[in-house]
Formats: C-alpha cells, structure tokens, sequence
C-alpha cells in the first residue's frame, strides 16, 4: 500500500494532469482534495484530448476509482456536463468508478454571481479571479452558511438554506454592488433535478479511502493550482481561496497525515502564470512569446494566455520546503528545444540584498530584481527520448543543476504532451 500526493509547484498550469493520468496506472483509487473548476487538467491520448475540471485525472482508467474529496467546492452544473460529455467520447463514468463526498460544499449561482460583481467593481485593482464563484464559496464554508452536498439531497433543507443564504446575498446584490437580484425558486427550479443526477455518486469519501487502505490498496492524490497561489503561502492575494499543499490532502479527503510516503512536485521546465501577480522572471519580450506559442500557453479553462518566464529556483525551493517533496516531475521539457541560452533565477536581488526565499510583502517582492545563472540550450528535438542519458548533453546538464538547486530528485521527465513522450527515472509508488 502507497500514498502519492500530486502537486504543482510553481503558479499552477504544470503539467499535472498528464502526470497523474500516467501514475494512475500504478494506483487503484485516485482522489481530488481541494480547489474547483477554476482549474483545468489537459490530458492527451494519442489523437484524442480531454480537458477535466473537476473530475480527477485518473478517469480515463476505467477500472480505477475516482473520488471528489470534501475539500473540493462543486459547481454541479459543470460536473454534470463533464460527466456526459465524457460518457458522449465513450469513456465509462458511472457510480462504480466516480464518487463525490457528502460533505464537499457546493458552488450555487450566487457565488458565481457575486464573484463576478465584486471583480467588475474593482475594475483595475482586479486579482484576475477566473469569476467561477470559487472563493465566494471558500467564504460560506469558513462562516459556517454555506451548502453541502448533502443538504441538496434533502428538499427541503436545501430551499431552506437557499432562502437564508439570498437574503444576505441579494441585499449585497442590490445595495452595494448595483447588480441584479436572484429568485430562490429559480435556483431551485435548476438544482433539484441534478440532486436526482448526483445521488447515486454520492457517498463518504473518507470511508471509502479507510477501506482502500486496508485493502492494501495504491491511492494517488491530486490538487489543483500551484503551491504559490495557496491562501496561506502564496503571493497574497493574488492567489486561490484554497490550499493546493500536499499538507491539504489530509483536511481535504479525510485521511491522516502519516498515511502518505511520497508527494510529487510538478515543475514546467519555464514558469507560466495567469492572471494578476507577481512573476519575477515574467519575461514580456520575444523570448516570451516564443514560449507560449510553442508551448500552447493558454488556460485550459478560461483560454488566458499565460504569461511566461525563465525557470524561477527561488519559487521551486520554497515548494520543496512547504510540500515535503520527495520526487519532482520536469514537464514541457521539449518546449524549450532551439533556445540557444536558458537561464535559471537563483536568487532575487533587493537593495544590496539577495534574497533566497520569496518574501511575503508584495512590495518587497514587486521590487527583486532576478538573479541568473545562463546555460548553454540545445537545438535537437527531444521528444522521442525515452531515457535521460540520451538526453543531449546540455539537456541533462539543465535538469541536474535543478535538482543541485531544490535539492529534490527527478523522478518523472515530460518530452511531449502524448502519454508515452515521457522518461520514468523513478517511481513514486515503489
């Protein structure tokens, strides 16, 4: 029996949904524990292309089973609509191999609503929120009004709760933020027909992860996002209302923290970001650019372009500490084929300061300047290696001056976005 925790290290948009589908193959249950739609995970299978949201990667297994932990906040709507597109494309999603946790709270209209207000008010002063009600929700859990999962299987405690919930929402709507009002009724009128949909996947998460683990069983566990937008020890606020740490599996799904022997930290071979923030090694020229396109750097759920940089040493280091990593997961290595020079930020310059560490005070960060270590790149293609030795010579000397750095071994290396384009140097379920 294994637990292998899934996280992104950097901004999010790593590459975490290839890696979990390939490590799906190793593990019986695969388990979501925090975050919502907001988040994308793009999985190519030979021709084919799947982009999820809220259902874990591990879906395109059909003998495995995936469960939707409690930490997850579920916009139903959207579930339903990946579950039958997924069953349209002949992928087999039933109650026998998805489950949803009775107590995973629920994203109602109003906080896709006020979401959306709150962000159009702000105008310039925006955090870049993708406006899917996500915090919104994250707030009502934390003040103890907000709706499980479980509350929309009982009718009427779910109108109850509707009703109690609009009349602070709506007084919010129509005096402060100028924006229409919501009729219960019609929120009822949409979700009391997906409460019939949702029940047969309903059940407890943590009891079904218990039984797996006394069967002996290999449980993967996936965030969404990166560690640097978490609420906690991201760049706030410019971050997520969750925490996408591998120390939020065990809040998130129910399961103690001395079950868990390996966390995977995913790491793109650049760094990207989306929305608003700080991004130290942004790099705005044509470099830039060249990295997006040819790394298709577009959000997978609200079709952004990423803004996109130089590897950042001092965002990885600070990930390694906060996860507890044992393993790291290079993707998109083969994007940066044909760049004569690449650089690594080893450190931020401040004052006569450097620092080796992000620093909380976003002023403070807003004013470092990168430090950078230049490496020779390499112009042959890469993606039909299939062991790192056979790397060019300048490609292994990229990735070991990594691990040099964050002082974490490479576990996992990502050469292309099909399934096989990938070395396994080490794996975490051994």
């Amino acid at each position: 029996m294994s637990c292998v925790v899934v996280v992104g290290t950097q901004w999010g948009d790593e590459g975490k949904g290839k890696v979990v589908d390939l490590l799906t193959r190793h593990a019986d249950v695969v388990v979501r524990f925090q975050g919502g739609n907001n988040a994308g995970h793009t999985l190519v299978v030979g021709p084919d292309k799947f982009i999820l949201h809220l259902i874990p990667s591990g879906i395109l297994h059909a003998e495995k089973k995936c469960l939707i932990g409690n930490g997850v906040v579920v916009d139903l709507e959207v579930l339903q609509k990946e579950i039958l597109t997924l069953q349209d494309r002949g992928i087999a999603v039933s109650p026998k191999n998805l489950a949803i946790s009775e107590k995973a709270h629920l994203i109602m209209p109003y906080h896709k609503h006020l979401d959306l207000a709150r962000e159009a008010q702000k105008g310039k002063a925006s955090i870049g929120t993708t406006g899917r009600g996500i915090g919104p929700c994250y707030e009502d859990k934390v003040a103890r009004i907000g709706i499980r999962v479980i509350d929309l299987l009982d009718p009427k405690v779910f109108a109850e709760k509707v009703e109690t919930s609009l009349k602070e929402k709506n007084f919010i709507f129509e005096h402060l933020l100028k924006v229409p009002t919501i009729d219960p009724k019609e929120i009822l009128k949409v979700y009391l027909p997906l409460a019939e949909f949702i029940r047969p996947y309903v059940t407890d998460v943590s009891i079904m992860i218990d039984q797996a683990l006394t069967g002996n069983k290999n449980i993967l566990f996936e965030g969404a996002q990166g560690t640097h937008l978490d609420i906690d020890h991201g760049t706030y606020p410019f971050v997520t209302s969750s925490n996408p740490v591998a120390g939020s599996v065990c809040h998130g799904s129910g399961v103690g923290p001395t079950k868990i022997q390996s966390v995977v930290g995913i790491v793109k071979a650049y760094t990207t970001r989306v929305g608003a923030g700080p991004f130290p090694t942004e790099l705005t020229d044509e470099t830039g650019l060249a990295l997006r396109e040819k790394g298709g750097e577009y959000g997978a759920t609200t079709g952004r372009p990423r803004r996109c940089g130089w590897l950042d040493a001092v965002v990885l280091k600070d990930s390694a500490r906060l996860n507890g990593l044992t393993h790291l997961a290079v993707t998109k290595l083969d994007v940066l084929s044909g760049q004569k020079k690449i650089k690594i930020c080893t450190g931020y310059s401040y004052n006569t300061q450097t620092l080796t560490s992000m620093p909380a005070q976003l002023k403070t960060l807003e004013a470092c300047r990168p430090v950078y270590e230049e490496w020779e790149g390499w112009s042959e293609p890469i993606e039909g290696i299939r062991k790192r030795e056979n790397l060019p010579q300048t490609t292994q000397n990229y990735l070991k001056r990594i691990e040099e750095l964050v002082k974490v071994p490479i576990g996992i290396i990502s050469v292309g976005p099909d399934r096989e384009a990938t070395l396994f140097q080490d794996n975490p379920f051994s």
